[in-house]
């Protein structure tokens, strides 16, 4: 364990230059004596580390040094060929790039480590768009993800869900996100960081601007963050429903897994025909009207009495229409 760890300390600072011991104890998730140890192993084994006083001080290497250690274990060989989806690189325009860096990586490594990294890719195949999703066009990714890397500023013409649906935005690209086989891009503008679906950019004119990236701004920390804030503003009601057994059975298929888990959680007792009362979130009154006639007969909506008086209304005009069709 502490012979990684000093791998990993080794790696962090040439990879990395100075690091504070502070940080190197927050990457590494161990005490600050514990670094102070390391640090002296280190440089007892001949590697020239050296600390730098004063408020800009850490821990460097000597300039110049370079180790061919790579600290690979046998699983971490395996995973590097987990990390690489071909399908985005491609759209990134790197799938050439990446093709190329993983036989350079095979051709580095040691045959034992090779023959096991080889068989990840004859066993595993990620494949990150949902069932009978590709994913809509997105003419401007390549720009996008160029300004993104340039830290250039983009102008473009934006199809939003809501009214005004058309908008023009001017914004700081500060990252792109894949989510389900759809790019995501998140950028700071006047009102703040937002997120943009790639595919709903109209037009894009990259500008004669480059832009600071915000040196406290983490990507994967945003982006967890607003999915969290997202799925807290998704649903802002309830709805108390009855399933049948044969609706519980499906209920997994055709809802989310918020849903899911409200309704389970929710859930009273099965009566003397096996249906089940429960009460889960909804979005609102209109989208659980269309999310709960999926279910046919298998649900009987309580409340609210809007959403109920819905459903019936559906299932009369379908009757109705059934009716007129017999005649």
């Amino acid at each position: 364990m502490r012979a990684s760890r000093l791998v990993s300390l080794l790696l962090l600072l040439q990879s990395r230059g100075r690091m504070t011991a502070q940080e190197l104890a927050d990457e590494l998730e161990v005490s600050l004596r514990t670094i102070y140890r390391d640090v002296e192993s280190l440089s007892a084994a001949g590697v020239p580390v050296y600390a730098d006083r004063g408020p800009a001080g850490g821990y460097r290497l000597l300039d110049g040094y370079r180790t061919r250690l790579t600290g690979l274990t046998a699983e971490e060989a395996e995973s590097l060929f987990l990390t690489g989806l071909p399908g985005p690189a491609a759209q990134l325009g790197l799938g050439t790039v990446l093709a190329a860096a993983e036989l350079k990586l095979m051709a580095a490594l040691p045959r034992q480590l090779a023959e096991r990294a080889a068989r990840i890719r004859e066993r595993f195949h990620l494949d990150a768009p949902g069932w009978f999703h590709d994913g809509e066009p997105t003419p401007y990714l390549n720009t996008v993800a160029d300004a993104v890397w340039r830290q250039q500023r983009l102008h473009m013409r934006y199809r939003r869900w809501k009214t005004p649906t058309p908008v023009t935005r001017t914004v700081d690209p500060l990252g792109l996100v894949l989510k389900a086989g759809s790019w995501y891009l998140v950028g700071r503008s006047e009102g703040g960081e937002r997120t943009y679906r790639v595919d709903r950019i109209l037009a894009l004119q990259p500008l004669e601007e480059e832009f600071e990236r915000p040196a406290d701004f983490d990507l994967g920390e945003f982006w967890r963050s607003y999915l969290a804030r997202f799925r807290d503003a998704m649903f802002n009601g309830e709805a108390v429903v009855r399933f049948s057994p044969a609706g519980l059975r499906i209920l997994r298929h055709l809802v989310t897994p918020e849903v899911i888990r409200a309704a389970q959680r929710n859930a009273g007792p099965p009566d003397e025909e096996g249906w089940v009362r429960t009460v889960i979130p909804i979005e609102s009154v209109r989208h659980a009207h269309t999310e709960l006639l999926k279910f046919g007969a298998e649900a009987e909506v309580l409340e609210p009495p809007e959403l109920r008086e819905l459903v019936i209304a559906s299932a009369r005009a379908m009757l109705d229409r059934y009716d007129a069709a017999r005649t």
